[in-house]
C-alpha cells in the first residue's frame, strides 16, 4: 500500500469482499513485524462484524495468528470492550455508572403512569420504551432537550401537541431520578467516554495502530473519534461503499442544504439515499469525498467493478434516474445476478433453501441468506433442517416465541383466566413441563383432564375444576393442585406489587418444569429478565393486574433476541440486516424484497412530531430506508447473488420493494433474462403431489357378524339419511370429542332443559309450582356457563312457566302424567331398539299420549312423511310391547312441546306429526305407530340383518349433522355427480 499524505480515510466499494478485502490491507502493511498487528486496535460497528473480520484474518493466513484487538464500539460493553483506552481507572473525574436497561424503562413508565393514570401497565411500558428511544437520540446527536421549550408549534395538531407536552413532563422529572440514583444513561456515558478518547488521542495516539472499519453511525461523537483517527500517523478509518464516482452534482443534492438567502426556507435532505449517512459521517468528521482514497487490496471473494458501477446506477437519487434511456446494454448487464418472484412466502423460502442446498453440494462453497423477514429466515432453517443442513438465524428469535418464553406467557393466561380449561391445558401440555423421563405419565395424566373438561367451561378457579371432576380427580390431580395453589393465591383480582407477581411467576415455572424451564440460551435469558425485573421492578408503577402481567413481559420479550450458539453448518448462513453488514460470501441471496420488509415501513415516533425532529436536527425517520438500501447494495456486490420477492405476502398481494423496482427499471430487458425460472419451478414441484384423485362416494359393506344387532330410536334418523354415519358410530365406535371451553350448543341447552325437567318430575311429581325454582336453581349454579345465564335465563324461565302453565291445565282436564325421563327397550323386527322417553301421561280415555321435549323447533310433517323422525312412533311401539317398566296401553298422542320463541314472541307450543283423520298431509294416529314399525324394520333389513352398503350422505337434506365429514372425505366428492 503506497503512503499518501493527508488523512487515512478509505473506502471499500460494494463489489469487493469488506472483511476479506480489510484483512489483506492491515496483513501487508502491519504483518511483517511479528507483533505489528497484535499491537493494533481495530473498531468495527458490531459483534458479528468482529466475527466477520476474525474469520477473515483465519483465511488469510490459515495458522496461528496473534490478531489485533477487535472492538465493537456498538457493543452494550463498550468501556470493557476498549479497556483503558476507553475508561482508564487512573482517570481523574471518571463519569458515573449508567443506569440499567430495564432500570430506566420501568423509571420512564412510572413517570408516564403518573401523567396519564389512564393507561394500563403494558402500554406505559411501551410507551416508556419508545419514550427512551428518543431519549437516546437527543443524547448521541447532542441535542439539548431544553430546546423543545424554545420551540414554535404553530399549527401543530392537537395529538402533537398533547404528545410534546407529556414528553417535557418526563424529561423534567427524568434528571432528578438520575441525580437520586447517582447513574446517567448509558448513551450519555457512551457519548463522554467516546468524547474523552478523542480528546486523549488528540494529544497523543496509542503505540500501536488504529483502524475503525465499516463504522456508518454518523453520531457527533463517534463522527469525532473518527476524524481524529483519520489525523493519527497510525490511524486508518475505512468506509464500507462510498460512491466515490457519483458525480458532484448528485452528491451536493443528498443534502443537507443551506437556507435559500431569499425565501428562507430549507431544502429537504434525501436521506433515503444509501449515500446520505455516508456523506454526513464525512462532514462531521471534517472531511470531503475527494479525501477518501480506495482502498487497493481485494481478495478472491470479489465480484467484478463493473457490478459495482451497476449497484451505483441503480441506487441514484431519484432526480437523476432519467439518465436511465442513455445506458448502454453492457451497463445494465446483471451478470452473477439472479431473479426469483414466487407467488407466496412459502415458495420463497422453499427456493432460497433449495439455492442454499445446491450451494453446499459445491465443495468450499459458501452461500448465505440476507433477510430482514424473520418469518421467512425461520422458514428457510426449517426447509434446510429436512435435509441435515443446521442453518440457525443469526439475528435470533424473540424470547416470546421460545419455549421458556412460551412457558412463562402460558402461566400467566392460566392465571389471569382463573385456570380455565382451554389456558390450564395449554399450560400443562407445554413441552418444558415435566420433560424428561416423567413426561409420559404426566401427559397421561393431562390427556385424562382433556377428555373430563371437554364441553361448556366448568365454574372457574381451581375449586371449579375439581367439583366439575368430582371422584375423578384421582392422584394425579392431587399432585397438580399443589403446584398451581399459591400461583392461584397470588394472582387474584386486585392490582398487586410486580415483584410479588414475578415471584409467583419464576416459582411457578420452577414448580412445573424444574432447571428445564431455566436451561439454554433462551431459559438464561428467561431467567435474567426475571430476576432484573424483579430487581427493577420497584422503581417501576406501583400495582399491577394480574391482566397487565402477561401484554407487559410479552413485550420486554419480544425485545430480547435469542441467538443460536456457534457450531450450525459451517459454509451457510442466515443473517438479519445488521448482522449481514461486513459479511461476504460465494452466494449471497437477498430475500424479502417487498416494500414493508426490505425496506421496512418507518415506525413513526409517538412522542415527537417529524417537524419537531427537524427543527431539533434529529435524523428523520426515513433515515432507515437509506441504511437499508446501503445494505441492499452491499450484499449486492457478492459474485453471485439471488435477489427474491413474494407475490404476495400472508393476507393480501404485496408490492415489490423500490429497491427491486429500481433495479428493474435500471436493467430493463437484462432484468427479465436474469430470472431463474429453474428455481422457480423447482419451488413449486417439489412438494407437487401430482394431480389429485378424489376419493369415491364411501360406501363400506361389513361382514354380517360385525353388523350390530342392537341400537336406539334416536339412531333411526341417522341409519337411514347417513349410513356411513352410522357405521362410523356403531360399528367403528369413533365419536366426535365436544371442544374444550365450548360455547354452549343446543344439544347442551336441551340436556339442561331435560335435567330440570326430569327432577322436576321426579323430586316434585310435576308440581306445578316447583319447575320455576329448579329452574332459577339450575342458572344459579357456578358450573352454568356464563352466556346460558346471562342471555338465556328470561327465555327459560319464560318457556317452564309455559310448561307449568301448560301442565295444570292438563290435569285439570283429567290428564296425568305416568312416568318422566324413562329408558325401555323392545325386540322388532329381530333388533333390540331402546328408547329413552321425556314423559309419558295418561291421557282420559285410557290411552298414552308420548311427549318429546324440544327446546328448538319440532320435525317438520314433511319429513315425517318421508320417513323420518319417526322417534315418537317407535317410543309408543316399546310402549305397546311392555317395554317401559309399569306402563301399559296403546299410544294415541304424540306431541312435541317445543320450549322455541314464537311468531308473537311468546315461548311455547305443542306439535304433532299426525291427525286422528290424517288432515294437512299428517299420518293418521292411529296408523303411526304401525308406520314407525314399518319404517324402521324396512331401515334394518337393509343394513343390520341385510347386506347393504353403508353409503355416506344417502339422503343428505335429513343429514345435518357432520362429525363424520371428514372421515368421509365429503367435500372431496359430494356433488360431482352433479
Amino acid at each position: 500500500m503506497g503512503e499518501r499524505r493527508g488523512p487515512r480515510l478509505f473506502t471499500i466499494p460494494p463489489h469487493r469482499a469488506f472483511a476479506d478485502a480489510l484483512v489483506a490491507g492491515l496483513i501487508r502493511r502491519f504483518g511483517d513485524d511479528p507483533l505489528g498487528l497484535a499491537r493494533g486496535l481495530v473498531l468495527l460497528p458490531n459483534n458479528r462484524a468482529k466475527l466477520a473480520v476474525t474469520n477473515a484474518f483465519v483465511r488469510a493466513r490459515g495458522g496461528a495468528l496473534v490478531l489485533p484487538r477487535l472492538v465493537a464500539i456498538g457493543a452494550d460493553d463498550l468501556g470493557e470492550a476498549i479497556g483503558a483506552a476507553l475508561d482508564p481507572a487512573d482517570a481523574a473525574d471518571p463519569p458515573p455508572p449508567a443506569v440499567s436497561v430495564l432500570g430506566r424503562r420501568m423509571i420512564l413508565a412510572r413517570l408516564v403512569k403518573q401523567a396519564k393514570p389512564a393507561l394500563d401497565t403494558a402500554e406505559a411500558v411501551r410507551l416508556a420504551g419508545e419514550l427512551a428511544s428518543t431519549l437516546d437520540q437527543l443524547i448521541v446527536e447532542e441535542v439539548d432537550p431544553g430546546r423543545l421549550a424554545e420551540l414554535d408549534l404553530g399549527d401543530l395538531t392537537e395529538h402533537w401537541r398533547e404528545a410534546l407536552e407529556l414528553f417535557r413532563v418526563v424529561l423534567d422529572h427524568w434528571p432528578a431520578e438520575l441525580a437520586r440514583m447517582g447513574r446517567i444513561d448509558s448513551s450519555a456515558r457512551r457519548v463522554i467516554l467516546l468524547r474523552r478518547l478523542e480528546e486523549r488521542w488528540g494529544q497523543g495516539g496509542p503505540a500501536g495502530f488504529v483502524c475503525a472499519a465499516g463504522i456508518t453511525d454518523a453520531a457527533p461523537a463517534v463522527a469525532a473519534l473518527l476524524g481524529r483517527i483519520a489525523k493519527l500517523d497510525n490511524g486508518l478509518v475505512v468506509l464500507a461503499g462510498l460512491d466515490r464516482a457519483m458525480e458532484e452534482v448528485e452528491w451536493q443534492a443528498l443534502g443537507p442544504h443551506q437556507p435559500h438567502p431569499i425565501t428562507g426556507r430549507t431544502a429537504r435532505s434525501i436521506e433515503v439515499h444509501p449515500q446520505f449517512h455516508l456523506k454526513q459521517l464525512l462532514s462531521r468528521m471534517g472531511f470531503a469525498r475527494d479525501d477518501v482514497a480506495l482502498w487497493p487490496d481485494g481478495s478472491d471473494h470479489d465480484a467484478s467493478a463493473a457490478r459495482g458501477r451497476t449497484i451505483a446506477t441503480a441506487l441514484a437519487p431519484a432526480d437523476y434516474t432519467a439518465r436511465w434511456t442513455e445506458l448502454r446494454p453492457q451497463q445494465r448487464q446483471l451478470a452473477g445476478v439472479r431473479i426469483a418472484e414466487l407467488s407466496s412466502p412459502a415458495e420463497e423460502a422453499q427456493a432460497v433453501a433449495l439455492a442454499l442446498r445446491e450451494a453446499v453440494e459445491d465443495r468450499g462453497r459458501t452461500a448465505a441468506l440476507v433477510t430482514p423477514d424473520r418469518a421467512l429466515a425461520r422458514r428457510v432453517s426449517a426447509h434446510c433442517a429436512r435435509w441435515g443442513l443446521d442453518v440457525d438465524d443469526s439475528a435470533g428469535r424473540p424470547l416470546s416465541i421460545t419455549p421458556p418464553g412460551t412457558l412463562l406467557t402460558a402461566i400467566i393466561e392460566a392465571a389471569t383466566d382463573r385456570f380455565a380449561p382451554l389456558a390450564l391445558l395449554t399450560l400443562l401440555k407445554h413441552p418444558l413441563v415435566r420433560a424428561g423421563e416423567r413426561r409420559g405419565a404426566w401427559l397421561e395424566g393431562v390427556r385424562r383432564l382433556d377428555r373430563s373438561l371437554r364441553g361448556p367451561r366448568p365454574a372457574p378457579g381451581l375449586d371449579g375444576i375439581e367439583a366439575h371432576l368430582g371422584d375423578r380427580t384421582g392422584a394425579w390431580w392431587a399432585e397438580l393442585r399443589p403446584l398451581l395453589d399459591p400461583l392461584a393465591a397470588s394472582f387474584g383480582d386486585g392490582a398487586a406489587p410486580l415483584p410479588v407477581l414475578i415471584a409467583a411467576l419464576r416459582n411457578a415455572a420452577s414448580a412445573l418444569a424444574g432447571e428445564d424451564a431455566w436451561s439454554g440460551p433462551a431459559g438464561r435469558a428467561a431467567a435474567d429478565l426475571l430476576t432484573e425485573l424483579e430487581a427493577e421492578a420497584a422503581l417501576g408503577p406501583a400495582n399491577v393486574t394480574p391482566q397487565e402481567l402477561a401484554p407487559t413481559l410479552r413485550l420486554l420479550m419480544d425485545e430480547i433476541a435469542i441467538r443460536p450458539p456457534q457450531g450450525g453448518h459451517p459454509r451457510l448462513a442466515i443473517y438479519g440486516l445488521i448482522e449481514a453488514r461486513l459479511q461476504s460470501a460465494d452466494l449471497m441471496i437477498l430475500s424479502g424484497l417487498n416494500e414493508g420488509v426490505w425496506p421496512g415501513s418507518t415506525a413513526p415516533d409517538p412522542w415527537l412530531a417529524p417537524r419537531i425532529r427537524v427543527a431539533l436536527g434529529l435524523p428523520g425517520l426515513e433515515r432507515a430506508i437509506g441504511v437499508a438500501a446501503h445494505d441492499f447494495g452491499q450484499g449486492l456486490g457478492a459474485p453471485n447473488v439471488l435477489i427474491t420477492r413474494s407475490r404476495r405476502d400472508a393476507r393480501a398481494p404485496a408490492i415489490p420493494s423500490r429497491l427491486w423496482l429500481r433495479l428493474a427499471a435500471m436493467a430493463g430487458d437484462e432484468f427479465d433474462r436474469a430470472r431463474d425460472r429453474r428455481l422457480e419451478g423447482w419451488s413449486r414441484l417439489i412438494d407437487d403431489g401430482g394431480t389429485p384423485q378424489p376419493a369415491a362416494r364411501p360406501a363400506p359393506n361389513p361382514p354380517a357378524a360385525l353388523r350390530p344387532l342392537a341400537m336406539s330410536v334416536t339412531q333411526v334418523d341417522r341409519l337411514k339419511a347417513d349410513p356411513f354415519a352410522f357405521y362410523a358410530h356403531r360399528i367403528l365406535r369413533l365419536a366426535a370429542l365436544d371442544p374444550v371451553d365450548a360455547d354452549p350448543t343446543a344439544a347442551w341447552r336441551g340436556t339442561a332443559v331435560h335435567s330440570v325437567l326430569e327432577r322436576w318430575a321426579r323430586d316434585t311429581g310435576c308440581r306445578v309450582d316447583a319447575l320455576g325454582p329448579l329452574a332459577i336453581e339450575m342458572l344459579g349454579d357456578p358450573g352454568t356457563h356464563p352466556l346460558v345465564r346471562a342471555l338465556w335465563q328470561p327465555r327459560l324461565l319464560a318457556a317452564v312457566e309455559w310448561i307449568a302453565q301448560r301442565m295444570a291445565d292438563e290435569q285439570k282436564a283429567g290428564r296425568k302424567v305416568l312416568a318422566a325421563e324413562g329408558n325401555g327397550m323392545a325386540t322388532i323386527a329381530g333388533i333390540e331398539l331402546s328408547g329413552r322417553f321425556d314423559r309419558i301421561d295418561l291421557l282420559p280415555d285410557g290411552m298414552l299420549a308420548i311427549v318429546d321435549y324440544k327446546t328448538g323447533k319440532a320435525p317438520s310433517a314433511a319429513a315425517v312423511r318421508a320417513g323420518f323422525s319417526m322417534q315418537l312412533g317407535l317410543l309408543g311401539a316399546i310402549a305397546e310391547a311392555g317395554g317401559f317398566a309399569s306402563i301399559t296401553g296403546k299410544a294415541g298422542a304424540f306431541e312435541y312441546w317445543s320450549l322455541a320463541k314464537n311468531r308473537d314472541s311468546s315461548f311455547g307450543s305443542v306439535s304433532t306429526p299426525v291427525d286422528p283423520n290424517g288432515k294437512n298431509d299428517r299420518i293418521i294416529t292411529s296408523e303411526f305407530v304401525d308406520r314407525a314399525r314399518a319404517v324402521f324394520a324396512e331401515a334394518t333389513t337393509r343394513w343390520l340383518t341385510g347386506d347393504e352398503a353403508f353409503v355416506a350422505k344417502l339422503h343428505p337434506e335429513y343429514a345435518p349433522y357432520a362429525e363424520y365429514d371428514q372421515l368421509m372425505r365429503r367435500d372431496e366428492w359430494y356433488g360431482r355427480d352433479n
